[in-house]
């Protein structure tokens, strides 16, 4: 009897022991878990109603936090975004105004070794950083996820892959671990969702917080879902049509892959101390299908489905559950609003803006004269290596989608769907849109956006 008294003392004492290390360790500052997607379709959420489609770990994070119904992606297409999401500025003033891709010929991006990415930012917050999944910043040092402040990088150096299950893009291998090339089985998806479990479990070991970067490449083409995804949308959704079941099948695997992150969130006893953001790279692809509600045009196009995506932010305790935001913000707000979170500021001046007290509640003024700035810079004949541009200010919008046809203008609170260009009425207001845009234009032009060899 005296015997089993010390062990359950001894027990009870130990469970004291780790429920104080749990208690120093959810004091600290907040984890941070980043999920990317590309190409994900604003209304390619069921939290929007969304019919077709169920999303309940997306869902998820929408009502335990604060849904954004106005975020705006930084460009129309990947890297750009990309670039603004890890250094909170406009993305042709980092050198990457249009795609990284592998041929020289074909690539329109280059970033600035200068700038200071978040990861940089947060390591020294004391954050232990990693980047799983997409990378699509550079294919070489000194632009890879390791010499940019990640400490650890499981995932995909390049843009798209050719296919989702042998991982290559112009038959070349860019799967890495750090920087050894690797050759994993399995599906994508499936592969970053685990190594991402992997790396959440293993944190929980650690004291210091952590920044996971999960930058999945669904849903980008070509649409791959597992079969037994896809036959589950088809058997449910009587009557759809065939790409757009596709679709739908790729984005409940990934959405089923989230949860299984968030699981491990919470069996690890880390969830409570996480904030998790969600978003998606740019509007969704049209002819995947994808769903961008009822705004005009997706993926590529400087119209508001090119530009908006669902974006949700949870953080137990400190977002009140269910909130919704209507206010306009873009994909490199994100940046000085983490940095908030973890108590340091920019090192480098910014054009980003924390969006902190939007969610936190406390004292917002949202600024009526801010004006949000988009570039794309493309080849082949339809660009012909120029750049297009939109700027919005308050409820104007100037916009082109072709370097060479017209601006035009439009009224987004009287018209969202941008269906009458109003620029030969609104002469004023296009001199004085067109006025800000040329200023933003001269400073993007003046950093480089090729590597100077």
């Amino acid at each position: 009897m005296k015997h089993l008294y010390y062990t359950l003392f001894f027990a009870l004492m130990l469970c004291n022991d780790i429920h104080a290390q749990a208690v120093t360790k959810n004091s600290s500052k907040p984890n941070i878990l980043y999920i990317l997607t590309d190409d994900q379709g604003y209304h390619d959420v069921s939290y929007y109603g969304t019919k077709d489609i169920r999303t309940p770990n997306i869902d998820f994070i929408a009502s335990s936090g604060m849904r954004f119904d106005n975020f705006y992606a930084n460009s129309t297409v990947c890297s750009p975004t990309r670039a603004a999401i890890l250094t909170g500025r406009y993305q042709d003033r980092v050198g990457v105004p249009g795609v990284i891709r592998t041929y020289p010929e074909d690539n329109w991006g280059y970033l600035d070794p200068n700038a200071t990415l978040l990861p940089q930012e947060l390591s020294r917050a004391g954050y232990k950083t990693a980047i799983i999944g997409k990378w699509h910043l550079g294919l070489e040092s000194p632009n890879i996820p390791t010499d940019r402040g990640f400490d650890y990088f499981h995932g995909w150096l390049g843009d798209m892959m050719d296919d989702y299950w042998k991982h290559r893009r112009h038959d070349i291998n860019y799967m890495r671990l750090n920087e050894k090339t690797i050759d994993p089985e399995g599906h994508a998806t499936d592969l970053f969702t685990d190594w991402s479990v992997d790396y959440i479990k293993n944190q929980a070991k650690n004291d210091a917080p952590f920044f996971l970067y999960l930058a999945y490449n669904a849903p980008h083409f070509p649409v791959q879902p597992p079969q037994k995804w896809l036959d589950k949308v088809i058997k449910r959704e009587k009557g759809i049509d065939t790409t757009r079941a596709k679709l739908v099948a790729f984005i409940e695997h990934m959405d089923d892959g989230i949860g299984k992150v968030i699981k491990s969130l919470k069996d690890s006893g880390q969830f409570e101390n996480t904030i998790i953001v969600f978003t998606s790279d740019n509007g969704g692809h049209l002819p995947s299908k994808a769903n961008n509600g009822p705004l005009r045009d997706g993926k590529q196009s400087m119209y508001e489905g090119g530009l908006k995506v669902p974006t949700c932010i949870s953080w137990p305790g400190k977002i009140t559950p269910g909130s919704v935001s209507v206010n306009n913000w873009m994909t490199m707000d994100i940046y000085p609003t983490l940095l908030e979170i973890a108590g340091t500021k920019p090192k480098d001046s910014i054009e980003g803006r924390s969006l902190y007290n939007e969610f936190t509640g406390s004292n917002l003024v949202v600024d009526a004269n801010r004006s949000y700035y988009f570039v794309r810079r493309e080849g082949n004949t339809r660009y012909g290596g120029q750049p297009i541009y939109a700027i919005r200010k308050g409820d104007f919008k100037l916009l082109q989608n072709s370097p060479y046809e017209p601006y035009e203008l439009y009224n987004l609170r009287t018209d969202p769907l941008e269906e009458h260009n109003i620029i030969e009425k609104e002469q004023e207001k296009y001199k004085e849109l067109n006025s800000i845009l040329m200023a933003h234009i001269q400073v993007g032009g003046s950093v480089p956006w090729q590597k100077n060899n």
